[in-house]
């Protein structure tokens, strides 16, 4: 990765994503260029100078001459902030996602001695780490843990939850949200060594396509794991979501650890962390992202997730 010199002749650099190559390359004439995509990840727009003394021409300069990154093809790392069109250029607040934290108590920072889920996910890959640290159902306490039931789905309150929506006050939430602001499609990305989706149903979802990092691409876009995201109460308030304005969707989904986590230490082993709970129990701990990306603004977040087995 490096950046192109943007201070004189602009730039094209182009590349093609991982599965464009993979299309180009079996020759059979599947490969098309249909569509693209833009962003300003580099972008401070706070380079914006409206009181430069030489003029209107100057005001923009400096954004215009930032370094640009050249093109890359990991999917994981390009275009966090892509660029949008909306016909509506009257809009005050854009919509955005947000993990919701106020459901059940899945998501949790563990033992505060221990800190066993680290502001994470917990996801306990087998049952004898659900048997040791407790898991959803049991209370909470020092040794227990409200963490995701890797080999099985319990109840809902174990899901990875997302609201979508204006995150404002100035806005009452019980106004509906733009149709070209809600989001009706997601795309979660997830390292497919370590665990798949579920759905509320404990229904496992097929990826749409793997890549050559072995990050699995899913395009969810059917309930239960997206469903309308609506006010509880009269006034617009709700109690469980962490949306302030008008709501748009919401995104559930649980992980169902691998097999590989679920029998084997070796990629634990490979990637992952020892920590001892009361001296005598050790565990392994792999953390690492789950990426959700709303298909129609392009607005991501990156949920931290660990996955925990008792050695």
């Amino acid at each position: 990765m490096a950046f192109l010199d943007n201070s004189g002749d602009i730039i094209l650099d182009a590349v093609l994503t991982d599965a464009g190559r993979r299309r180009l390359a079996q020759g059979n004439g599947s490969f098309r260029v249909a569509k693209y995509a833009f962003g300003d990840d580099e972008i401070d727009y706070g380079s914006y100078d409206p009181n430069n003394a030489s003029g209107s021409a100057y005001y923009d300069l400096e954004i215009l001459q930032t370094p640009v990154l050249e093109a890359f093809t990991n999917n994981i790392a390009s275009l966090k902030s892509k660029l949008i069109t909306l016909t509506n250029n009257n809009l005050l607040y854009l919509p955005v996602i947000k993990m919701n934290n106020k459901i059940g108590g899945f998501y949790t920072s563990g033992r505060s001695d221990k800190e066993v889920g680290s502001g994470s996910y917990a996801v306990l890959v087998d049952q004898d780490t659900i048997d040791a640290l407790g898991g959803t159902g049991k209370n909470l306490g020092e040794k227990y843990i409200d963490g995701l039931n890797g080999p099985s789905f319990d109840v809902a309150t174990q899901a990875i939850r997302f609201d979508q929506g204006l995150d404002t006050t100035e806005i009452s939430a019980v106004f509906n949200l733009d149709a070209e602001l809600t989001e009706n499609q997601y795309i979660v990305q997830l390292d497919n060594r370590f665990g798949t989706i579920v759905d509320l149903d404990n229904k496992t979802i097929n990826p749409s396509y793997i890549d050559d990092d072995n990050i699995a691409s899913y395009y969810i876009s059917t309930s239960p794991l997206v469903t309308p995201l609506q006010a509880n109460k009269s006034d617009g308030s709700s109690t469980d979501s962490v949306i302030s304005g008008p709501r748009g969707t919401k995104l559930e989904f649980s992980l169902l650890s691998s097999i590989s986590l679920r029998t084997s230490t070796f990629l634990f082993d490979q990637v992952g962390t020892t920590f001892t709970i009361d001296t005598d129990v050790s565990y392994q701990y792999i953390d690492t992202t789950v990426k959700i990306q709303g298909a129609t603004t392009g607005y991501q977040v990156d949920a931290p997730v660990r996955f925990i087995k008792k050695v």
